[in-house]
């Protein structure tokens, strides 16, 4: 057991860097993929299909081709990137801020998903109720149904914080595989099985990213239960 913990300086930078990752991927998230899931569930608009269908495209694109289209929107020379970059300061294009991007985009349809599903189930006549009684419609969604949809809040931003420690393919095509920068997990195992010796660390670090999500997916059900049974309490 003692090689498994034996991380180098650069492996310890890897879990850490992709834990931080991963957690920024899963928050910013958050807020975006509430109002998607809101609009998909409850809106009667043209275009919802369309809408829909991108929300859902990092779902079938090969992530290659997801990270490519963010290097050539968010990169230096791309428009958003050169926008935010001018105005703001903020540079996306090999840094492990834009390894966050790359992950929240690629989770971001499971996240939309887990959510609007959770929507779909709570009951309207709670939310009308409510408004009967002169609730304006945000203080109805943030005493009702965010109360209602919280275990599948939780469960889908743990699947996303799952989804974020995995990926690879948009994250390496976007921000490249840069020690101490952007060189994640799924990344620095990449690394250790191109080199000749690197199976031991490969399989550290394998271990290691199987250990994580599973622990991420077991506390999104402990989480969820529990807010469950103090929801069936109340």
């Amino acid at each position: 057991m003692n090689w498994l913990l034996d991380l180098t300086p650069d492996e310890w930078n890897a879990v850490r860097l992709s834990i931080k990752v991963a957690t920024v991927a899963m928050i910013a998230s958050l807020p975006p993929g509430i109002l998607i899931a809101l609009l998909l569930a409850r809106g009667r608009f043209w275009g919802k299909t369309l809408i829909n269908g991108l929300v859902h495209l990092p779902l079938i694109l090969p992530p290659v081709v997801t990270g490519y289209l963010l290097l050539l929107t968010f990169g230096r020379r791309g428009p958003a990137g050169a926008f935010l970059a001018e105005h703001f300061g903020i540079v996306f294009s090999f840094r492990w801020t834009g390894a966050a991007l790359a992950c929240g985009v690629m989770g971001f349809p499971l996240m939309v998903r887990a959510i609007r599903l959770s929507i779909e189930a709570v009951d309207r006549k709670m939310e009308a109720a409510a408004g009967t009684l002169g609730a304006n419609p945000l203080w109805v969604f943030a005493t009702i149904t965010l109360p209602l949809i919280l275990p599948g809040l939780i469960a889908s931003a743990i699947l996303s914080f799952a989804k974020a420690m995995g990926e690879f393919g948009a994250t390496i095509t976007f921000v490249s595989n840069i020690p101490n920068e952007t060189q994640t997990l799924p990344s620095a195992i990449y690394t250790f099985t191109q080199v000749p010796g690197g199976d031991e660390g490969a399989l550290r670090l394998t271990l290691i990213s199987i250990a994580i999500s599973m622990v991420a997916l077991l506390a999104s059900e402990v989480l969820a239960r529990r807010v469950g049974r103090r929801m069936d309490i109340e």
